[in-house]
């Protein structure tokens, strides 16, 4: 079993900084999977293997601030 930080409580900051329009539909389903609406919007989010795989596919939207 692999082992996960979300035991641990690390979050992540996740701020989206570039417009989706324009953007594949499959990167806007997975900003919103990540609670993103807005430019500029922020979400703090459980450092987990998942998050990271979508923070990944749309890493030219958004911008990661960790140890927050």
């Amino acid at each position: 079993m692999a082992k996960t930080n979300a035991k641990a409580g690390k979050t992540i900051r996740v701020r989206l900084f570039k417009s989706i329009n324009g953007c594949q539909e499959r990167h806007r389903v997975s900003v919103r999977a990540l609670g993103l609406r807005k430019l500029n919007d922020v979400r703090e989010l459980v450092d987990s293997p998942s998050v990271r795989g979508l923070v990944n596919q749309v890493s030219y939207l958004v911008r990661i601030e960790e140890g927050v």
